[in-house]
């Protein structure tokens, strides 16, 4: 694997937000959801998800830099040629033998034997069969990074539930379970989805944000959903029932007569249901004139011994 700041093309030196950027500007581009069938860019999103997992952590990202640890996370083993002796001052010529070896490189000495001996008895069998697990992989272990994604789901879809594919960074995809009245931001996690944990420590989660896309004309308070409902001259007068949408389907909805613009319907528990909660539909009026001019209605209009506009403004006392 290459350098991973040359991976997330960013400088040795590049500040946490600089690389965090980088990694969110790479994995947009390279989001196996936008290159479908492309294995190469599959591998490209998943060698930049893998150096994230690791500068994306200030600990780890140092422990990296001072080269403790390798492309993959994994501990370097203590080093044994060269001048001789474990790193400054080990065996081999050190005027103290001991003063550089702590636990870290005891770790790393561990390590090595357990990973290649298999604990006692040799061998690569389950636990089942005897294998000892290595103490110190065990230990003080960090879990993997979480892996933040993002899914638009549609209104409707948000309110009566659903299943999502989504594909991981390491190309795997997963169903996720939308829960009928799921808000906007809200986050799903998946366990153990994430990115890779150090030694024996376990895999991080992937965070899946929900964003809802926008309706043209239903919204959502709370619990709650809005529509206008546009409805013609004669429905206002006249009254009647009509058929009005909801995210659940059509409900048929009585006008009452006289209906002015404005008034507003509820539509009792026909809202978003939660485990908590149900909500309501409210239904505001909204009285709309043909498009097209009509002859018979303005002579109806002006044979009519209703009240006039200036009445109806005064008794509001808006004149």
């Amino acid at each position: 694997m290459r350098d991973l700041y040359d991976i997330l093309r960013v400088k040795k030196g590049a500040s946490q937000d600089d690389v965090k950027k980088a990694y969110r500007t790479l994995a947009k581009k390279l989001h196996p959801d936008h290159n479908k069938d492309d294995e190469k860019i599959a591998e490209r999103f998943k060698e930049v998800s893998a150096a994230y997992s690791i500068l994306g952590d200030a600990e780890q990202r140092g422990r990296y830099d001072r080269g403790e640890i390798d492309e993959n996370g994994n501990d370097k083993a203590p080093g044994f040629g060269g001048a001789g002796g474990f790193r400054s001052g080990g065996y081999g010529g050190g005027h103290n033998r001991h003063q550089d070896f702590d636990m870290e490189e005891a770790e790393g000495i561990f390590s090595e034997f357990f990973r290649f001996t298999g604990g006692r008895g040799g061998g690569a069998r389950g636990r089942a069969g005897g294998q000892r697990q290595n103490p110190y992989q065990s230990s003080n272990r960090k879990k993997g990074l979480d892996i933040s994604y993002e899914i638009t789901v549609g209104f409707e879809e948000a309110i009566t539930g659903g299943k999502r594919r989504l594909s991981l960074n390491t190309g795997k995809s997963v169903d996720i379970k939308v829960p009928a009245g799921i808000k906007d931001g809200q986050v799903i996690r998946l366990s153990g989805q994430g990115g890779p944990g150090l030694g024996a420590a376990p895999k991080g989660d992937a965070l899946v944000e929900i964003r809802i896309a926008p309706h043209p004309y239903y919204k959502r308070e709370g619990n709650d959903i809005h529509l206008e409902l546009p409805i013609s001259i004669d429905e206002a007068i006249l009254g009647g029932d009509i058929q009005v949408p909801t995210p659940r389907g059509k409900l048929t909805v009585r006008i009452p007569r006289n209906s002015s613009s404005g008034r507003r319907l509820r539509l009792k528990e026909k809202g978003v249901k939660t485990t908590k909660d149900t909500g309501h539909m409210y239904v505001t009026l909204k009285i709309m004139a043909p498009e097209k001019r009509d002859l018979e209605l303005e002579r109806a209009i002006q044979n009519w011994a209703g009240g006039t506009g200036p009445d109806m403004r005064k008794k509001a006392g808006l004149n």
